[in-house]
């Protein structure tokens, strides 16, 4: 695999890169085995484990996908069939209200607590990181996380410096810094098919926590929520109120990963483009300054979002950041 990344010459653009994925590839490609695990607070969370061949158990990636996302998730089943290829184990998180109904893809299965999931949610990482270790402490575990995952990956890596349960961590397309990229996304036709794509399912699931939590509606504002057309809107509305946030600048400020960037002692690698859609490149700049000499940046002229789309045809797309990270992470604890 090159070093540098080359994008497919039919899709040069930001939002090609971006959405072409989504599009063209498949969400099952690995088999996987799934585990519902009792979080501390009573809650569940539901673990995809890749159920395939390991040529050798010394270390164990584990995935956290984006917003709204899950691990059918085409960049997650991406990273998982480059592992399955190395022959390495791996388990991917679904955050709490994530999880698709494995009978119906687009189907998201409830949680039992009136929350979800937000951008400096850290505890359940910390949990399914401690479980794991538990299990196998004979195994190095090599953390990943795309876009949203990203942020809570490299929060909690700087949450915790000294740590030494994860050897080595990966993330790409982070919105390192939140409320920079709420306002990024405000303007323009395509940010705002993002945006509504997003606030759709949040706004749903909103819905539906009130509904099945009566006492939510003296915090949440569902007229507000429904009314939202962007990010900030619904994070003021719904995320902020629900996970004990003031409100939305509150929410950005104390969950932003680029104010633990600093404190960051375990190798990891960040990887982005600067023509994310998703953020501004000034944000990519401060984020680089503010990193540890334990992270390394990898910032690509292009690639879009969780993109990174290489190849010479359109029927033989190469996915060249989920080669990279494997690579690198493999690379990190051997």
């Amino acid at each position: 695999m090159s070093d540098t990344f080359t994008p497919a010459w039919f899709l040069r653009g930001p939002h090609a890169q971006t959405i072409w994925g989504r599009l063209a590839r498949p969400r099952r490609l690995v088999k996987l085995r799934r585990e519902t695990i009792t979080t501390p607070d009573g809650d569940e969370l539901v673990l995809d484990h890749l159920d395939a061949p390991l040529r050798g158990n010394c270390f164990r990636f584990v995935l956290m996908h984006g917003l709204e996302g899950s691990t059918n998730s085409v960049y997650v089943q991406g990273l998982l069939s480059v592992i399955a290829r190395h022959g390495f184990g791996a388990t991917a998180i679904n955050f709490r209200s994530c999880a698709r109904d494995q009978r119906r893809i687009g189907r998201s299965l409830p949680n039992r607590r009136p929350r979800f999931y937000h951008s400096g949610e850290t505890g359940d990482f910390d949990f399914v990181v401690r479980t794991l270790r538990a299990r196998e402490p004979e195994v190095s575990l090599l953390a990943a996380g795309a876009s949203l995952g990203g942020n809570v990956l490299l929060k909690w890596l700087g949450e915790h410096p000294g740590q030494t349960d994860v050897a080595a961590a990966a993330t790409f397309s982070v919105p390192y810094d939140l409320g920079a990229g709420s306002r990024h996304l405000e303007f323009g036709l395509l940010p705002r098919f993002y945006v509504n794509r997003f606030l759709a399912t949040l706004k749903q699931k909103t819905k539906w926590l009130v509904a099945q939590f009566p006492e939510m509606r003296e915090r949440i504002d569902l007229g507000a929520v429904m009314r939202a057309r962007t990010f900030r809107e619904i994070d003021d509305a719904a995320t902020a109120p629900i996970h004990g946030f003031r409100n939305a600048d509150d929410y950005y400020t104390r969950s932003s990963s680029i104010h633990f960037l600093g404190a960051i002692t375990t190798p990891t690698l960040c990887l982005s483009a600067v023509d994310d859609p998703f953020l501004p490149p000034e944000a990519l700049d401060r984020a680089r300054a503010r990193a540890s000499a334990a992270v390394e940046f990898r910032i690509t002229a292009r690639g879009g979002h969780t993109g990174f789309v290489a190849g010479a045809l359109p029927w033989r797309c190469e996915y060249w950041a989920e080669e990279l990270v494997v690579g690198w992470l493999a690379g990190q604890a051997r």
